[in-house]
């Protein structure tokens, strides 16, 4: 059986356009956000990549579990989008076989939806959730108290993420960044930029977000910037969390996305200052930008790394969460056919 869910699409852009996009710009002095920007507001920052403040689209998240056994029985954990500060989130179409529990990761607060289905007679499973998204750039952010609070949660090691001062030490050596929290963050910023390529080779186990193998090997993708700039940020106790989404070409009108996409944020001054490294790597024209500016062609689902998630899988934590996560007969199963596609709205 198939779960449908449909709204009106004037009714939700009107929700949406009603509940608006928070700014979560301080109120603080103009030298704050300066020194929390850096130089995001400097002429050399804005380019056609980072053109426009808001997007309103539409984003089809789409799959299908195949390479099953017909009838096979799969459990099957999938991310949902989240309204934050910089996004507002409506889903408006579902289509799940079988019945859907909406759950939601306990330690990050993630969302999920979690199903059990058995696979047709060609073995296979289709999934697919549409959203329609108003998005807007973002910039350092002041944190809420709860986040003030949680400070050891962005400060803790995970599996590939340590916290031991090796990070550190092979980035910056022996010199320990000088400054405020904001000083030193973009010293690491920049020394992360200075170590690592953006390159996928086939055959290297790249894409994991393991830190001390992207140290080690000089390149790597999103996960890998990202993972080695937290962990040298914790090493100095700044706080810094992990969000992985989805790029949105900067083309408006529709089309395919071809994968996923993280970035990152850190603490100073009780404001969450952004940073996009391997952006910054492939378009070098916006080395500054991207240091305390989020561009807008995005959308985010999940935060945080090493996640458990609910019902817990039998396979035990997951690294990070994007994709859908599927176990058979307690094993993690990784044929998936994925799809997604945007289309802008306005």
């Amino acid at each position: 059986m198939t779960t449908s869910r449909y709204c009106s699409l004037a009714l939700l852009l009107a929700a949406l356009l009603a509940a608006g996009c928070r700014s979560s710009e301080s109120t603080g002095s103009a030298s704050a956000r300066a020194s929390a920007t850096a130089s995001a507001a400097t002429a050399g920052g804005e380019t056609a990549t980072s053109a426009g403040e808001m997007r309103w689209f539409r984003f089809t998240y789409a799959a299908t579990i195949d390479g099953l056994e017909p009838r096979a029985r799969a459990r099957i954990w999938l991310p949902v989008a989240q309204s934050t500060p910089e996004q507002k989130v409506m889903r408006s179409v579902i289509h799940l076989p079988g019945a859907v529990r909406e759950t939601a990761e306990p330690v990050f607060g993630n969302a999920l939806l979690y199903l059990e289905a058995r696979a047709d007679d060609h073995g296979e499973i289709p999934l697919e959730v549409q959203y329609i998204v108003q998005r807007r750039k973002a910039r350092p952010a002041k944190a809420a108290p709860d986040a003030r609070q949680n400070q050891d949660l962005f400060l803790r090691s995970s599996t590939m993420v340590p916290v031991d001062g090796s990070m550190l030490a092979a980035l910056v050596g022996d010199e320990k960044p000088a400054g405020d929290r904001t000083a030193m963050a973009r010293a690491l910023y920049d020394a992360v930029l200075a170590r690592m390529d953006y390159a996928k080779p086939a055959g290297e186990p790249w894409g994991r977000g393991d830190a001390r193998w992207a140290c080690d090997a000089g390149f790597g993708n999103c996960t890998d910037f990202h993972s080695l700039f937290i962990a040298a940020c914790r090493d100095l106790n700044i706080p810094a969390r992990f969000e992985i989404g989805f790029p949105i070409p900067t083309r408006r009108g529709a089309g395919e996305v071809g994968g996923y996409h993280c970035w990152a944020w850190f603490l100073a001054d009780d404001r969450w200052v952004p940073v996009d490294i391997s952006e910054a790597d492939k378009h070098p024209e916006m080395k500054d930008y991207y240091f305390g500016n989020l561009t807008a062609d995005r959308v985010m689902f999940t935060t945080g790394r090493d996640l458990q998630l609910d019902p817990p899988p039998d396979a035990g934590p997951v690294n990070f969460l994007i994709y859908p996560y599927v176990e058979v007969d307690g094993h993690r199963h990784d044929k998936i056919t994925k799809r997604f596609r945007y289309e802008d709205l306005r």
